[in-house]
């Protein structure tokens, strides 16, 4: 699809995002030739307004992924982030089926690729497709047959513009992997919530993740000439070139005791099982013919894949004696959803804790959440509110038929095994791991759920999905403590209206 198709209407006439990219782009194009023009500040011109430059290149020939640092600091909950050197492949996903936000995320393109040199901007196939017409430089993408994986190991900053949706779509691309990429969300869709920045703060917000932890000192940076000690770059880093001192403008680093912040957000790990103990997960299908990038899970799982989950119940992955190769464990940021479809029977389910029989829940549905996810679906069926730093998984039922059947918060290492009752009498019921993917289950099926294991190895930490989190603007109370709640308390209060109060305004 043309880029010059995605049109709208302002002001009544139609703009096309090719026409506003390049009244975006008009005056850093001007006074300069072709594709091997010059800044006037003598450095090399980063983009070119010619045919050959709007090109789609293959995502293979980038140099893997470098992995970010999380560290510990005594002032924060949160962790800090370092990069050992600068990232180089960001993924930038915008909102889909929203021209304002592809007209935004061409601009954020084009400052990123024109100030920070060595940078390539990686988009999904289906959006790479409408965008690169508007864009006067290469940008890369992946064979949807296999994105997810080309993703896990070129992807190093992931970067959102839109809503919770478009956060919870990102994190679906690594829903089969260990070690997510770091996530920096702009708030541009209808709620928010998890949105840390507003647009107009892009380039602030961009500068302090891309230099958080920079090691190269200012008066260095502002001369230009420094070098970081370490191992040779690869071929690879040298073709597309780039480094914290090359920075257009320089003099832009925080310095290595100023870092971006990080929360790692808990999964849930999920795997579904047939009435012969064998899983399926390969069977979960895309929920959206919209975001065919997430595909299928794959029968040959990756170094960096957690294995299947053993049944708290049964004790067994696959039939014995066989010899079969199993999907992975999917992750989910938000919540697994039973519920009973499109039939008028309510859904009725044999709920298993650590191996132990709770209930026989019958019910319109079941939620299993994470504290992320307490917002969301789990908070519209009478969840409790659970702070994202509680390493907790939530039980929430769908309007259950007993009155007493309330809402659970477990502890996050919980096996949860949720199997389909004989007394469904023969039904098919949906399964949906944050929305995104889906399969159908029958009777003597199983869904097993524990949370994702957060652990320390040599490289930092591994499990969760790193969020990138503004900065609170009043520092530490003088004990040491830092305000690292300040986007959730503000989010609960301003996007929520917790506990408001009736018959007033504010």
């Amino acid at each position: 699809m043309a880029a010059a198709s995605l049109g709208f209407t302002t002001g009544g006439r139609k703009k096309t995002i090719g026409a506003a990219a390049a009244a975006l782009g008009a005056e850093g194009e001007r006074g300069g030739g072709g594709g091997g023009g010059r800044r006037r500040d003598g450095g090399a011109r980063f983009f070119s307004g010619s045919a050959r430059r709007r090109q789609i290149l293959d995502i293979d020939v980038l140099p893997d992924r470098i992995v970010p640092h999380y560290q510990q600091t005594s002032t924060s909950s949160l962790l800090a982030l370092r990069w050992p050197q600068p990232p180089r492949n960001v993924l930038l996903m915008p909102k889909l089926h929203a021209p304002k936000v592809t007209l935004s995320a061409i601009e954020f393109a084009r400052h990123v690729h024109g100030n920070y040199p060595g940078l390539n901007l990686v988009f999904e196939s289906h959006v790479a497709a409408t965008i690169h017409e508007a864009l006067p430089f290469p940008i890369y993408t992946a064979d949807r047959t296999d994105s997810t994986a080309k993703f896990a190991r070129k992807i190093d900053l992931v970067t959102t513009m839109g809503g919770d949706g478009t956060i919870l779509r990102a994190a679906s691309l690594f829903s089969m992997q260990n070690n997510v990429p770091p996530i920096l969300s702009f708030s541009m869709g209808t709620l928010g919530f998890l949105g840390e920045w507003k647009f107009d703060e892009y380039k602030r917000a961009w500068r302090e993740c891309y230099m958080s932890g920079c090691p190269v000192p200012i008066e260095d940076l502002a001369a230009g000439a420094h070098h970081l000690q370490g191992p040779p770059t690869t071929a690879s880093s040298v073709i597309h070139g780039g480094g914290w001192e090359s920075v257009r403008g320089n003099g832009k680093c925080m310095g290595m005791s100023r870092t971006s912040k990080i929360l790692l957000r808990n999964r849930l790990r999920v795997g579904v099982y047939d009435n012969e103990g064998r899983n399926i997960n390969e069977q979960l299908l895309p929920t959206s013919t919209s975001e065919p990038d997430l595909g299928a899970p794959p029968l040959s799982p990756e170094d960096d894949v957690e294995q299947p989950l053993r049944s708290a119940v049964s004790g067994v992955d696959a039939v014995e004696g066989s010899v079969i190769r199993t999907p992975p464990s999917l992750h989910a940021i938000n919540e697994i959803s039973i519920d009973r479809g499109i039939h008028p029977h309510l859904a009725v389910l044999d709920i298993f804790v650590n191996g132990h029989f709770l209930t026989e829940a019958v019910a319109d549905g079941i939620l299993i959440s994470t504290p992320t996810g307490s917002t969301a679906y789990s908070l519209s069926a009478g969840g409790s509110i659970v702070h994202p730093l509680v390493k907790s998984l939530l039980i929430t039922p769908i309007s259950p038929r007993s009155l007493s059947f309330r809402p659970l918060v477990l502890p996050l290492h919980t096996k949860v095994v949720l199997r389909l009752s004989k007394r469904n009498r023969g039904r098919e019921l949906p399964v949906s791991i944050d929305g995104k993917r889906r399969v159908g289950v029958k009777i003597g099926m199983e869904v097993r759920v524990e949370g994702e294991r957060l652990e320390r190895t040599s490289d930092g930490w591994r499990g969760g999905v790193p969020c990138v989190i503004r900065a609170s603007s009043r520092g530490g109370d003088g004990d040491g403590i830092s305000e690292d709640d300040d986007a959730w308390v503000g989010g609960l209060n301003g996007l929520l209206k917790f506990n408001y109060p009736f018959g007033e305004m504010h």
